[in-house]
């Protein structure tokens, strides 16, 4: 027992080398996500605005985050759009090389908040919607006694219905070797699935930090930190 017990510590040992990776493999996750999240709202597209302007937010995003018909219906639109901005695309860029990545996870965890309370609350928990509710993650949820997933189950068997007669119209009308040659056709349900996902993601990058051996925040710290025993 004392000898498996040995060679235990000794492997804890050894993994410690090697816990910087699941900090890269979460960043290598994120940043592409929210570098392309805070471009998409750029108006770098765009080939009539050049310059400084062209990192600004486009007038659609802004009229998008400040009407409240159709939109978020935030106050200061054009303000809140250019943050935005400002933390995904430059914070993502942060996040790929691991520079300030607890400081950064901060504000992007905001924007999850934010995104999922305001844009996809309404439609549930699923991003795509799924159609067997046999195998649906919802069925655990009504195990442990969440009477309201059953509405989620009732919705999949819904889905499917209408799934099922969109492939019937494709087949009658379609060519559909083309059309499902990239892959299947699904039912975007825009829940809160991802959003959350990305914001537990970096809830873990703010406790881990960005990882050992793995990121910029690791080599600063190493110096400042031999700098710091110099004058202890």
């Amino acid at each position: 027992m004392q000898t498996l017990q040995h060679y235990y510590q000794c492997f804890l040992a050894q993994l410690k080398n090697y816990d910087g990776i699941p900090a890269l493999l979460l960043r290598l996750y994120l940043a592409p996500v929210f570098i392309m999240a805070g471009f998409s709202k750029t108006q770098l597209l765009n080939e009539d605005v050049t310059g400084f302007s062209a990192i600004m937010a486009d007038p659609n995003i802004i009229a998008w985050f400040g009407n409240s018909d159709w939109g978020l219906g935030l106050p200061f639109p054009a303000l809140l759009a250019n943050l935005v901005i400002l933390v995904e695309f430059f914070g993502g860029w942060l996040l790929l090389v691991g520079a300030l990545t607890r400081l950064i996870s901060i504000p992007l965890m905001f924007t999850m908040v934010i995104a999922a309370t305001s844009v996809h609350a309404d439609n549930g928990w699923f991003a795509i919607t799924p159609t067997n509710s046999d195998i649906s993650a919802a069925k655990v949820a009504t195990w442990v006694g969440i009477d309201s997933a059953q509405a989620s189950l009732e919705n999949s068997k819904a889905t499917a219905i209408r799934l099922e007669k969109m492939r019937e119209i494709l087949a009658e009308n379609g060519d559909t070797e083309w059309l499902y040659e990239k892959g299947n056709i699904v039912v975007l349900n825009n829940g809160i699935e991802f959003s959350t996902t990305y914001f537990i993601m970096l809830l873990a990058l703010f406790f881990i930090g960005a990882g050992r051996f793995t990121s910029v925040d690791y080599f600063i710290a190493r110096r400042f930190l031999i700098v710091k025993k110099r004058f202890s």
